[in-house]
């Protein structure tokens, strides 16, 4: 979820097909009940970013603009005019919509022969102007980042790690019926002690390992955020748009 130059990171084959190290047993970190009520929310979810309510798109994130029902997160952008602008990387953006953010209470930091399973079915927009994903994020510095599942306005979906702002692993793939719910899984395990690699996953197929150099003890934030413009292009769409995500789980395979 930042701007950069896609350079595509080479990794030798031996490190891509290396046998991760064991995990450990099961845990349930978020549950799939997750989204099926407030109390419930609130557990295992905060609002906004970590970092508050901008970030580098041409949306603004408020908690009236995130809504849950029946198991179904929805997160809702709207147009509006009015708003003082953002700024991010010493930038000002114009604040074009008011839109929805939230983020795991838990960090999500892979140890010794662990790892995590990220999965979720999501419903996502590719119109021009709308940046919605499903996403883990450095708590301290950055990188890491590894983008699970990113639409970016041009029909496609994007799969991302990033070593540096410049040398990032990235896979975009077509994107079938956004009007309807894929599943999205992310396996996250321990390499080497000191790499993690990454399995994506869309609708039970592999679609790409990556690995994120370094990553190793390094704890993570998960958001789900509607982002607009921004790398998605401008304008966005005058209406609202929506984005939906259910049956979300994260396991934890660390010892």
């Amino acid at each position: 979820m930042v701007w950069f130059n896609q350079a595509a990171l080479v990794l030798s084959s031996a490190l891509l097909v290396a046998d991760v190290l064991p995990v450990g047993a099961v845990r349930t970190i978020i549950p799939k009940t997750s989204f099926d009520s407030q109390s419930n929310f609130d557990a295992d979810w905060n609002y906004l970013y970590p970092w508050g309510s901008d970030h580098n798109g041409g949306a603004r994130m408020t908690k009236d603009n995130v809504k849950f029902s029946g198991g179904t997160l929805t997160l809702t952008a709207n147009k509006v005019s009015g708003q003082k602008p953002a700024t991010h990387g010493g930038q000002q953006i114009a604040i074009n919509y008011l839109s929805g953010a939230i983020h795991a209470k838990e960090h999500f930091n892979v140890s010794k022969g662990g790892g995590y399973d990220f999965s979720a079915e999501l419903k996502a927009t590719t119109t021009k102007g709308t940046w919605p994903a499903f996403w883990l994020t450095a708590v301290q510095g950055w990188p890491p980042e590894i983008d699970m599942a990113e639409w970016k306005g041009s029909g496609k979906i994007s799969f991302n790690t990033f070593n540096t702002s410049s040398i990032v692993t990235a896979k975009d793939v077509n994107y079938p019926s956004p009007g309807n719910f894929h599943s999205i899984k992310v396996e996250t395990r321990d390499l080497n002690g000191k790499d993690v690699q990454a399995k994506f996953y869309m609708d039970g197929n592999l679609i790409t390992t990556q690995v994120g150099a370094g990553y190793f003890g390094k704890p993570m934030y998960l958001i789900i955020n509607l982002q607009m413009e921004g790398s998605s292009g401008s304008p966005g769409p005058s209406g609202s748009t929506e984005f939906q995500v259910r049956n979300l789980e994260v396991l934890s395979y660390n010892p």
